[in-house]
């Protein structure tokens, strides 16, 4: 008997569909129970979208098969694409892709507070949005990684998926992009319900230099192993050297919040100041931040660490963007950071502060630990033909589905305009990435 009744869709997706199908072609399909069993997954959660709603709400019960009616958000909605669209390739049911794929043409039709990047919140019941966050990080993350992602997997001749991506980069570097005084980090600051900026960044958020990478890096020779690291699908796909450039420098801005700490670990969450200011919607910087600061170009917000892998997936895509074997020693010093603060005598678990050690470690073993932080190290240090970039696309658990050969080009170079917006109200949005240890980790409003 489950323990538990009610279901995350975006959790289960990502997790247990996504690890299911992904099982299925990596072992050659020589188990068809695993794609029955995602099949049965996948039958539950459909009760998510009600009637006509081209929006599942976040949430289903599987012993009634009825969804928590609830605001979402744009992450939880629009996050299905890759796994929903793999299932029905391998059962021949249209019907779960043609699930997921509406939803994102829905949210990417929305009218939305910037060109390409929709309000973090949605509404189910009615498809609207609700406020006007905007926003890299949880909450909106992984629609933005799943745009271009999808349109690699299926190279759909649908220009939507790469157009309103980047239409969302291009917006994203008109309006969010910020250098931090001192250190000149790049980073994406957030821009919220009043339309101002807001200089934040988190762990969450690091996965987009990654994206940026993938989505538009040429990628290189790696002459210290004499092989093509990767002809790998990024630079195939709208081949634009200016972004991924920029993405290279989100991961070194990234990589200084693990270089920076006591324990060479990153934080949960941080903040920056830049030429334009330093106001994030919470406490002002105190004395001790300002000092922080002035040695590292950032200060914590909040220092606990729950195994999230998104430095270190951001960090090999760089790797097998570049072959630059900076991004190798990076790697191993993660490692060795690990071995020392993290290690525990049944295996490791997250720590309180990643700046105060004396705080001690999190009695918890978060399941991306082993499907993404262990996953994505060992791939940085493994042969790159190994689960090649060319013919493989990770899920936002790092679980990696067969690719066809990439297309010569995604999307038509096309800048979406903007659409008129208006900020709506709606039901309290979720917790993001819920967890009974990150106490912090809610929606900003």
């Amino acid at each position: 008997m489950l323990y538990k009744r009610v279901f995350s869709v975006f959790e289960t997706t990502i997790r247990y569909l996504g690890g299911l199908l992904s099982a299925f072609e990596l072992s050659d399909q020589k188990y068809p129970i695993l794609l029955e069993k995602a099949k049965e997954v996948a039958d539950k959660l459909a009760f998510a979208w009600v009637g006509e709603n081209a929006l599942p709400f976040g949430s289903v019960n599987f012993t009634t098969n009825s969804p928590t009616i609830a605001a979402s958000s744009i992450a939880g909605a629009g996050t299905l694409t890759l796994e929903w669209s793999t299932l029905s390739s391998h059962t021949g049911n249209q019907t779960y892709a043609n699930l997921a794929v509406g939803s994102v043409h829905h949210i990417a039709n929305l009218p939305d507070p910037l060109p390409g990047l929709p309000a973090q919140g949605v509404n189910p019941q009615d498809g609207k949005s609700i406020g006007g966050y905007v926003t890299w990080g949880g909450g909106s993350d992984s629609y933005f990684e799943y745009l271009i992602k999808y349109a690699r997997l299926s190279n759909t001749n649908d220009p939507l998926f790469a157009n309103t991506w980047h239409t969302a980069v291009d917006s994203s570097i008109k309006t969010l992009l910020r250098t931090s005084i001192p250190g000149n980090h790049v980073y994406l600051a957030d821009f919220d319900d009043s339309r101002k900026i807001r200089h934040i960044g988190s762990h969450l958020a690091c996965f987009n230099g990654g994206n940026w990478i993938l989505g538009l890096s040429r990628l290189a020779l790696d002459s210290n192993r004499g092989s093509s690291l990767v002809t790998e699908t990024g630079g195939k796909l709208l081949n634009n050297d200016t972004i991924v450039n920029i993405g290279l420098q989100l991961a070194d801005a990234c990589w200084n919040t693990y270089a920076s700490t006591q324990t060479g670990i990153g934080p949960e969450s941080f903040a920056f100041i830049s030429s334009d200011g330093n106001f994030t919607g919470g406490t002002p910087a105190n004395v001790a931040d300002l000092k922080f600061n002035a040695q590292h170009g950032f200060y914590i917000t909040d220092g606990v660490y729950i195994q999230r892998p998104e430095v270190l997936e951001t960090n090999f895509y760089a790797w097998r963007a570049t072959g630059d074997t900076k991004y190798l020693d990076r790697a191993a010093s993660a490692v060795a950071s690990f071995d020392k603060f993290l290690q525990t005598p049944t295996g490791y678990a997250g720590i309180n502060d990643v700046n105060n050690v004396a705080n001690g470690l999190v009695d918890d073993t978060e399941s991306f630990w082993f499907a993404e932080v262990l996953k994505y190290l060992y791939l940085t240090f493994d042969d790159p033909n190994h689960i090649s970039l060319d013919e493989y696309v990770f899920n936002t658990e790092a679980h990696p589905f067969k690719a066809p050969p990439a297309k010569s080009m995604y999307g038509t170079n096309t800048i979406l305009p903007s659409k008129p917006f208006t900020i709506q109200s709606g039901p309290p949005l979720p917790a993001i990435s819920p967890s009974r240890f990150d106490k912090n980790l809610r929606t900003p409003q």
